[in-house]
């Protein structure tokens, strides 16, 4: 399984509403104790492998910046074999909520559009996680999704990560229960 978590490279941006995807990631490679990231020019991306439950897991998080997260995607799955998850903010959605969705459209986050238009489907899994204040959407969401979380939002934020880990690791345990096919070669 390949696990990215979507966000723009850099300090400036590592506690931005828009790298939610990468600290959910982290938060997840903390709690099962996954080896330290290493950048990968190779994959685009800052990985780092281990297994849970008997399966292997690949996390990434792409060093191409959120618009260009596509090109990593492609990178890990011509390599890598498993399912994709994706991990990332979602501003359609009340900051401490999640949700998973599959095959799903876009919904305008150029990230995840890249990933599609990258891989030419919209056939992989998608763990959506709520930034939106709770006054509602804002009117730019491009100059919002790029300013950090508030001291009183935070407990809500962490809340939203254990719930992505807890759907990370449902999902790791459903890949465990499909059928392994012997093709016989």
């Amino acid at each position: 399984m390949i696990i990215m978590g979507l966000g723009n490279p850099g300090g400036q941006y590592e506690r931005t509403r828009h790298n939610t995807g990468a600290m959910a990631l982290d938060y997840f490679a903390k709690e099962y104790k996954f080896p330290g990231f290493k950048a990968s020019s190779k994959y685009e991306s800052s990985i780092s492998e281990g297994e849970i439950q008997g399966t292997k897991v690949v996390l990434a998080k792409p060093e191409t910046f959120m618009n260009n997260s596509g090109k990593a995607a492609n990178a890990l799955c011509r390599y890598f074999k498993g399912d994709l998850v994706v991990l990332h903010d979602e501003i359609d959605l009340p900051l401490g909520q999640v949700r998973v969705s599959q095959g799903r459209g876009s919904a305008g986050h150029k990230g995840v559009e890249s990933i599609m238009q990258e891989l030419g489907t919209k056939d992989f899994t998608r763990i959506r996680i709520g930034i939106q204040p709770a006054d509602g959407k804002p009117k730019n969401t491009e100059e919002f999704v790029l300013k950090n979380f508030s001291s009183a939002e935070i407990p809500l934020l962490e809340t939203s990560l254990q719930t992505a880990t807890e759907a990370l690791l449902n999902l790791i345990e459903e890949e465990k229960k499909k059928p392994s096919v012997n093709l016989g070669l």
